[in-house]
């Protein structure tokens, strides 16, 4: 595997362009990352901006898996932005390149998630994915245990209500 990992790497606009491109290649094979398809640069671009100005400004963070210099896995740590919450956070936009699924990026970029999160302070991970994608066995495989469903909470298309899965890692627990 030749993946390899950048947190915080520098929002240059080629970088911000490429993960512009990478979420609309998502979205459009399918992928549920805040959009359904189809989308185009256009329609992702307001959306990945705000995320952008998040991180540049703090207090979400960015990991970027890059393969030979093209970026093809990224997540976002979102910050809680509550004092209580303050030992926990959320993953958020996490997406693998469509050409490179198979090759275990998806995994490598949830593991090193939870071996970064510790040094950002967090004890644990918590994630929401689309229900009616099978996305469930995915994380259950790298320990993450479902603690929560919002009943047709994701209104996709008219008449395609899908559930929001809540998912849970607590990080002293090991992963597989």
């Amino acid at each position: 595997m030749s993946l390899c990992f950048v947190l915080d790497p520098d929002l240059t606009p080629e970088l911000r362009r490429r993960i512009i491109d990478l979420w609309v290649d998502v979205t459009n094979a399918g992928g549920a990352v805040g959009f359904v398809a189809p989308v185009t640069a256009d329609d992702v671009r307001p959306v990945a901006e705000a995320t952008f100005d998040d991180i540049t400004a703090g207090p979400d963070r960015l990991l970027v898996g890059f393969e030979d210099g093209q970026p093809v896995a990224v997540l976002i740590f979102a910050d809680n932005r509550f004092r209580l919450k303050a030992h926990w956070g959320t993953l958020k936009r996490v997406m693998v390149h469509p050409r490179t699924q198979g090759r275990g990026y998806g995994a490598a970029t949830m593991r090193e998630a939870a071996r970064l999160a510790p040094g950002l302070g967090w004890q644990a991970l918590h994630v929401t994915v689309r229900g009616g994608l099978g996305l469930e066995r995915f994380y259950a495989r790298l320990g993450y245990r479902e603690v929560g469903r919002l009943p047709a909470a994701l209104r996709v298309a008219s008449g395609d209500d899908r559930d929001e899965v809540l998912f849970w890692l607590d990080l002293d627990q090991p992963a597989d």
